[in-house]
């Protein structure tokens, strides 16, 4: 019987089980988008993981979304990673890192640059920036000379992250960053070969996976979709034939996973399961949600086909989530408030289970 701690085997690697610490923005690098020590002993901390999926990173200056988030298009950058993947490897771990571009959810005061997009439509709400929260700007919309330079920034990045030490990378697919707002079909109005029909709409998705596996190897490509998921305003009225066009070109590429969020009808979700043939990971619960993933939810999505399961919110205060889940000791809460304030404080400040005398 499969369970959360039978192992796996993802591409090359022998995962010892089949829990994935799923990407979540933490905001603690340096300036320069530089990752750090503290970085390096937090993702060490938990790489009792099957596999740990590090918070978005961007690959271009352009891409980058949040103040405080790292890159992987600097010589520099690469530099202050490998302590991390190190680490990690020397704790037994193995490590992908999420290649985010945010598109238009960013801010000039950000990055110093005006944010782009498939269209010059600004997603909704505010985005956090060096100055606090500010409306979402409109982005410049890309040329379409433009598109390929961006969907050939994810490759970029994934070599500097194998040169970096990581496993594998993970393209951010998902919840209205860049691929995210071309699949769209209110951030999208495109009327050239990236706009319009599903599929062109699914275009810049396959050109990245696909520039992306050619440059590293489909083996060490995953990529993170959140089918019909409603983040930044992002509308997508075509959820299930956008999302079986998209994994029917991605199962061409022979990539080493799909990563959904549960953002849609299980029905839907269990007709792209089977529309994929390859490692499914599950992300049954809606990033910050009001609840988060626990065992029950695993052995549900476990006992449907997903292959991996990958929680989130729990990983951040039980660095020992694995063997809390294996002995079902309780799972400790985080401080929310502690989330994306910089520094140690909510980052280095859990423990694991301490057993009374």
């Amino acid at each position: 019987m499969t369970t959360l701690f039978s192992g796996y085997r993802l591409g090359e690697l022998a995962l010892p089980n089949r829990v994935v610490m799923a990407p979540m923005t933490r905001v603690r690098a340096a300036a320069g988008g530089l990752a750090t020590p503290s970085m390096a002993r937090y993702y060490a901390q938990r790489a009792t993981a099957g596999l740990i999926v590090t918070e978005g990173v961007q690959p271009s200056l352009i891409g980058q979304s949040n103040p405080g988030t790292p890159g992987l298009y600097t010589d520099e950058q690469v530099a202050a990673w490998r302590p991390v993947t190190d680490a990690v490897h020397t704790n037994g771990g193995r490590i992908f890192a999420q290649i985010m571009h945010g598109g238009r959810v960013s801010h000039p005061d950000t990055m110093g640059l005006q944010p782009v997009g498939p269209s010059a439509v600004p997603a909704v709400g505010e985005v956090f920036t060096p100055n606090g929260p500010q409306s979402a700007p409109t982005p410049r919309a890309l040329d379409t000379t433009e598109v390929p330079e961006h969907a050939h920034s994810y490759a970029d990045a994934a070599r500097r992250a194998v040169d970096a030490g990581f496993d594998g990378v993970e393209l951010h697919g998902a919840n209205g960053y860049l691929i995210s707002q071309f699949l769209s079909s209110n951030a999208n109005l495109r009327t050239d070969g990236y706009g319009g029909s599903v599929t062109n709409r699914i275009r810049f998705a396959v050109e990245a996976a696909t520039a992306t596996a050619e440059a590293i190897g489909a083996e060490r490509t995953g990529i993170r979709l959140s089918p019909g998921g409603p983040f930044w305003g992002i509308e997508e009225t075509d959820v299930a034939e956008l999302y079986t066009a998209l994994l029917t070109e991605l199962s061409r590429l022979g990539l080493a996973y799909i990563h959904l969020e549960a953002t849609t009808d299980e029905e839907t979700l269990l007709g792209l399961r089977r529309t994929w043939p390859g490692t499914l990971v599950m992300n049954p619960v809606l990033p910050m949600g009001p609840k988060q993933t626990g065992p029950a939810d695993a052995d549900h999505w476990l006992g449907l086909g997903a292959d991996l399961i990958s929680f989130g919110r729990a990983f951040i205060a039980n660095p020992d989530l694995v063997e809390r889940l294996r002995t079902g000791l309780p799972i400790a809460p985080a401080d929310d408030s502690a989330y994306f304030e910089g520094g140690d404080k909510g980052y280095l400040t859990y423990s694991a289970y301490q057993y009374s005398a």
